[in-house]
């Protein structure tokens, strides 16, 4: 088999509307890990889909070497089949269940195949991915949505594919979910083309492939000496816009002056020729021959200058946009110590299930804490999130939050009207900010211009997440807790960064959900909670 096993030729795609995501795109991947990086909206899902052959380009070529396989973003599974269904292995099953009865039919040697130990590598996989208790004729409707996903990897898995594409494997996974997938990468032996914001596993890559402007530009080594390097392209690129903003200057200058010295000599030549005598003809002459020695000059500057603003332009596109947001919140400051919420023997049910072992829990939050709460997908961390709020009454035990505001970022970010401007949005949040205050704190949110009258529901996801923190954070009165729920799921690695830059920023408390150990360093948790098999754990962050 060759080396390469992805080849994109001259590839592009355009949406129906003929709004081009791709042109005369071209690359190749060889086999090891490499993950897949660019903006969200950049077309990173949409280019899985063209190698996979569920998108046909609009011109170009796509070859795939071996066996294929594909784990979307989103599983396209419907929720009454089984377990054995979704990883494909139940007509094999059923045949060899019928061999078993006495059935020696040929249509059940066919079916089988070569797959006669498939139960044992049905299982084997599963309980590589943690699912080692699942039946395989369990419903997929009863299983949670990081089982799903984990399923849906193993039933790529089973194909024992060359070639293996994978679009946020990480999401919805729980802590020990994402350690055993990244356990199995690590044994991966093909070519792996993975889609993540998840950085741990991006430090997992042998490769990483940057997609920007319609390019795909590889860079050896994991996301953290990628990092490293877009930091030190980025010192070189200020450096030289620096050095090429100085070559403009001293050209300017020195054109300036070489006009001014001609201005002088003219003026001089003039006086001297009339103090001389000379006939006008040749006084004429000599004017005309200073006057075009003058011009050849001037050109010669232009062009100079000319050329040092070129080399300007290049200079700053190569200078990368880094797209922070730089905020200041002594608004939401809450004075140390000051209880913010106090649960006693907190208790929900669902139906005969009760949510918390015991007699229930207890949770007291004083400021400014910033909390992370982790545990088994399942657990009830969201329920927790929503009686911290005030949104569920428990239904034994007591809830009392204090009086100052409470603001709770879903995971699907659901907090804006979708029909309402940013502008508008962030007007409705904060009335008794001026208009231009206002305009100039969305700039700071990167809402410049027109882009602040977008309406909501035209935004990426990255950008509703900024929308929606501005209008949270600078609402009236400050909110003094933040409830945050997975609120890095579906955002692409600079959207992190500018939530990362806005919870610094916060000097409230907050609780917030997750999963993305690199993102709850980040943001400097004081605190850790764990919930799970109904209990309440707590402990002082490292």
């Amino acid at each position: 088999m060759s080396d390469t096993f992805i080849i994109c030729s001259n590839l592009s795609f355009s949406w129906p509307d003929d709004t081009p995501v791709f042109q005369d795109l071209s690359f190749t991947v060889g086999g090891g890990r490499t993950g897949l990086v660019a903006p969200n909206g950049a077309g990173k899902s949409t280019l899985l889909k063209l190698i996979a052959g569920e998108h046909r380009p609009a011109r170009g070529s796509v070859s795939v070497e071996g066996v294929l396989g594909h784990l979307p973003q989103s599983l396209p599974l419907a929720g009454d089949l089984t377990v054995a269904e979704v990883l494909g292995v139940a007509s094999i099953i059923e045949a060899l269940d019928a061999i078993e009865a006495g059935d020696a039919s040929e249509e059940h040697f066919t079916t089988i195949g070569n797959d006669w130990d498939i139960e044992e590598r049905t299982r084997a996989q599963l309980d590589r991915l943690g699912l080692g208790d699942v039946s395989l004729a369990r419903r997929l409707h009863t299983m949670s949505g990081g089982q799903v996903v984990s399923l849906g990897l193993a039933a790529q898995l089973l194909k024992r594919p060359d070639v293996l594409l994978l679009d946020e494997p990480t999401n919805n996974l729980d802590l020990d979910a994402r350690r055993k997938l990244y356990d199995v990468l690590e044994d991966w032996n093909g070519c792996l083309l993975l889609v993540s914001h998840d950085r741990e596993l991006l430090d997992r890559m042998d490769r990483i492939a940057e997609l920007d402007q319609g390019e795909v530009r590889f860079h050896g080594g994991n996301f953290t000496a990628y990092e490293e390097a877009v930091r030190a392209a980025r010192g070189v690129a200020e450096k030289n816009i620096r050095n090429a903003e100085q070559e403009v200057k001293r050209e300017k200058r020195e054109m300036q002056q070489a006009r001014e010295r001609a201005a002088r000599r003219a003026s001089n030549a003039s006086r001297n020729l009339k103090n001389a005598g000379l006939p006008k003809i040749f006084a004429g002459t000599l004017k005309r021959n200073a006057q075009e020695s003058a011009g050849k000059a001037n050109e010669t500057h232009a062009a100079r200058v000319s050329d040092a603003k070129a080399r300007l332009d290049e200079a700053s596109r190569a200078l990368r946009d880094e797209q922070k947001i730089a905020l200041h919140l002594p608004g939401t400051n809450v004075p140390a110590g000051r209880t913010i919420f106090e649960g006693e023997r907190m208790q929900v049910r669902f139906g005969e299930r009760a949510l918390f072992a015991g007699e229930g829990a207890d949770l007291v939050i004083r400021g400014p804490e910033r909390i992370a709460l982790t545990g088994p997908n399942g657990a009830g961390k969201s329920t927790l999130l929503r009686l911290i709020g005030g949104e569920l009454e428990p239904e034994g035990g007591l809830a009392k939050p204090a009086d100052g505001r409470v603001a709770y970022l879903s995971q699907r970010l659901d907090l804006l009207d979708l029909d309402r401007t940013v502008a508008e949005s962030l007007a409705a949040s904060a009335p008794a900010m001026p208009e231009a205050e206002r305009m100039n704190l969305l700039a700071r949110f990167l809402f410049r211009g027109s882009r602040a009258h977008l309406p909501v529901r035209v935004l990426s996801g990255g950008e509703r997440l900024r929308a929606t923190l501005a209008c949270v954070l600078y609402a009236e009165p400050a909110p003094q807790l933040l409830l945050l729920d997975e609120p890095t799921n579906n955002l692409d690695l600079v959207s992190v960064g500018q939530l990362e830059s806005a919870l610094d920023a916060y000097e409230g408390a907050f609780v917030v959900v997750s999963h993305d150990e690199r993102f709850l360093a980040e943001i400097k948790v004081t605190r850790r909670l764990r919930l799970t098999g109904g209990r309440l754990l707590g402990s002082e962050a490292d």
